[in-house]
């Protein structure tokens, strides 16, 4: 089980400082990358995103919710990513965005909003290393947990223990919190994205620590 937390409601003024209050209690880092044009929000340039990877004292998670990602996608991965998302709603490349994020030797994920089905992806599971599905509409932090999401994510643990892709990661994003994380890991998911759980509270650390005893 992962817990991965997101700086998207992070202090930006002191974001390194925020980032070493988790890090020794997190598995990664989650940074989500959105442009204002596939999700109404704007978070980090590139080159604010290369900052932090380069800068986090722990393996970063990118989160791409940007338009035409094939475009960008093995920057992010060469600036030393361990793992980059795009959205497979935001390219008409997939392939593509896999090739490239594993040329820069990063893991590839794909993430799915919550309208679109687990089954247009099924066919790229042999080629990735983590499913992400979203349990919020991209763009913002500190929405609800859509508990109807869950189909979805047993529907995708299936496939992949079906397959035995022993090796992806089952991602959820969205609403991650003490009340809805075992509500995920019981529904199949392995890694969780928590944000507004995390860094509204005054203690960052030790939440991670609470999310984790959820689901260990």
């Amino acid at each position: 089980m992962r817990i991965c937390p997101s700086i998207l409601n992070a202090d930006r003024n002191n974001l390194m400082s925020e980032i070493e209050k988790v890090a020794k209690n997190s598995d990664l880092l989650h940074l989500d990358v959105m442009d204002n044009i596939f999700v109404p929000n704007f978070t980090f340039t590139l080159n604010e995103s290369e900052s932090i990877i380069k800068q986090s004292p722990i393996p970063v998670d990118v989160h791409l919710m940007i338009d035409k990602p094939e475009a960008s996608v093995a920057k992010y991965a060469e600036y030393g990513s361990k793992s980059v998302t795009f959205h497979f709603e935001a390219t008409s490349e997939p392939r593509l965005c896999i090739d490239a994020i594993k040329s820069a030797g990063a893991r590839v994920g794909i993430a799915i909003k919550p309208a679109t089905p687990f089954h247009v992806i099924s066919e790229y599971l042999s080629e990735i290393d983590m499913v992400l599905i979203m349990t919020v509409e991209p763009g913002f932090g500190g929405q609800s947990f859509m508990s109807n999401m869950m189909e979805k994510v047993k529907e995708a643990r299936n496939e992949i223990d079906r397959k035995r892709f022993k090796d992806i990661w089952l991602e959820v994003d969205g609403g991650i919190s003490l009340e809805t994380i075992s509500i995920a890991a019981e529904a199949g998911a392995d890694t969780f994205v928590a944000g507004s759980a995390v860094f509204r509270d005054p203690n960052p650390a030790s939440m991670i620590d609470k999310l984790r005893a959820k689901v260990s």
